[in-house]
């Protein structure tokens, strides 16, 4: 057995229709409520995005231009999706930890014909970086954006709505992944709305439930829920930046039953409801989970202390989004050990080193087809390497399918860190280290980490009479332009590196020499 799930003919329908859709359907019932006040129904979001989608046409936007857009998760980013999407535009969603040297990576690769950010947002001058890498692409306009102040217009004056067909791009998607650039995955709307419906059946999303969506709404999975929303009538919570005690609070008073989406927003929740002494979610159905495998020990803690059936984990990459999840009648010990199984549609296999496909409950290479496999690389030349012969994407994660289905990520072929739920190229850090002063060898790996998944650790040979620092290792690292996120919050000074015959550094030896971390 292989784990295969039997495909799906589920078609998944276009972005605008769902927004015409849902409007007819639910017209007066909350969609989108943000902790910052915004807050539209179903029918007054599409009025939003017919308005901005002709605000945004007396600007030159139109069919097939590209538009990245690099925003915090306003109701306004979301009313921007729409209105791109009513326009026919291809959306280049970047999130907001990016820099200078990515985000003009994105938008130099993808072609973008502008830059939507906001001014100073979260410390940083957004608007500032836009201006620096417009300054170095000819032809990008920028635009810079607060709540409340993005292009309007007559929505009489727009062209007919031209539907988007299942091969048309119309999302560019960029991760961090073994590469020092990023990776832009073409999506179309069939691609990215073809999760939402599943996941949603896995998780008991009913019309008027309250999910959290307060992580950054530029990611797919972000996009995702946006889809999810307009098929099953749910309300989004949505809040721009993550408060341990105003963020819990609003999702508390909002009535939350789905409160997601990390092992780093349920120890917030946890430690919200120590404080309490009535239930924090009195609503609470489940907790969805992603970005990376959530610690056994957290989701009996959420059974025990929140409710409901606790965490139900999902899997997916930004190149095929959620190609598993629990679901809310999964068996407790599958739920507190597994992503779940397979959402209908997808073909999910385990593969040995010498190709061959694993037995049940063997460790292999997981590979997957299915609906939310994106069309390919922006990059044509990585495809060859990302599918293989018989079409399976190869996700680079290491893993067991047991004889009912259930998976469980047991570790990662790629040289990549999660931290955060985000990706973070340990190349990429790596490169940047070697170009230090001071440093004569280094690497880079991710060790567990409670709070956010894994931690970044350099580990660094100094140069002859040379003092190296964590605290100047960051400095230096900051200064070449590399993000905080992917920044090393702990250093190692060792000798030498363990390295194989073929001169490559022998990583698990070094994880296993100073992990688990203890900073």
């Amino acid at each position: 057995m292989t784990g295969m799930v039997p495909s799906s003919d589920r078609q998944p329908l276009p972005l605008w229709t769902l927004i015409e859709q849902a409007a007819q359907r639910w017209p007066q019932e909350p969609m989108l409520v943000s902790r910052q006040g915004d807050r539209a129904t179903f029918g007054h979001y599409r009025e939003r995005v017919l308005a901005m989608a002709a605000g945004l046409a007396d600007l030159g936007i139109g069919r097939d231009d590209v538009v990245s857009w690099i925003l915090p998760t306003w109701v306004d980013t979301v009313v921007l999706a729409g209105a791109l999407s009513r326009l026919g535009a291809v959306q280049n969603p970047i999130i907001g930890i990016y820099r200078h040297r990515e985000v003009g990576f994105c938008a130099r690769q993808a072609g973008s014909k502008y830059l939507i950010s906001p001014g100073v947002f979260g410390g940083f001058d957004y608007g500032a970086m836009a201006a620096e890498v417009a300054a170095d692409l000819d032809g990008l306009q920028t635009l810079s954006v607060a709540p409340g102040s993005f292009p309007q217009g007559a929505p009489a004056s727009l062209a007919p709505a031209v539907e988007a067909e299942p091969g048309n791009v119309r999302w560019v998607c960029y991760t961090s992944g073994t590469t020092a650039d990023p990776k832009g995955a073409r999506h179309s709307d069939q691609t990215v709305g073809a999760f939402g419906g599943p996941m949603a059946e896995r998780l008991d999303v009913q019309p008027g439930d309250r999910y959290s969506l307060t992580f950054p709404f530029p990611h797919i999975g972000g996009i995702g829920l946006l889809f999810m929303a307009l098929e099953r009538g749910c309300t989004h919570l949505l809040d721009e930046t993550v408060d341990p005690e105003a963020t819990v609070r609003f999702l508390s008073e909002q009535g939350c039953t789905h409160a997601g989406t990390g092992t780093p927003f349920y120890l917030m929740y946890l430690a919200a409801q120590q404080r309490l002494d009535r239930p924090l979610f009195g609503d609470l159905k489940v907790c969805p989970g992603g970005g990376a495998p959530i610690p056994p020990a957290i989701h009996r803690r959420v059974v025990e202390e929140l409710g409901g059936v606790g965490v139900a984990s999902g899997w997916g990459l930004t190149e095929a989004p959620v190609l598993t999840n629990g679901a809310v009648d999964d068996p407790d010990e599958k739920l507190a050990s597994s992503e779940g199984r397979a959402l209908p549609g997808v073909e999910l296999i385990a593969v040995a080193e010498d190709g061959t496909r694993c037995k049940p409950g063997v460790e292999g290479e997981l590979r997957a087809k299915g609906p939310q496999v994106m069309l390919g690389y922006m990059d044509r030349s990585l495809d060859a390497e990302a599918f293989d012969s018989d079409g399976y994407y190869r996700t680079g994660d290491l893993g067991v399918i047991d004889a009912d289905g259930y998976v469980t990520i047991t570790g990662r072929l790629k040289d990549v860190i999660i931290r955060h739920g985000e990706n973070i190229s340990a190349k990429e850090v790596e490169d940047l280290l070697f170009g230090l002063d001071g440093v004569a060898d280094a690497a880079v790996i991710g060790l567990p980490d409670e709070r956010t998944g894994e931690s970044v650790c350099a580990v660094v040979v100094p140069a002859e009479g040379a003092r190296v620092t964590l605290e100047g290792l960051s400095a230096a690292l900051a200064e070449a332009g590399l993000r905080r996120q992917a920044t090393p919050e702990r250093l190692e000074i060792v000798d030498a590196l363990p390295r194989n015959p073929a001169g490559k550094v022998l990583k698990r030896e070094l994880q296993q020499r100073f992990g688990p971390a203890t900073k």
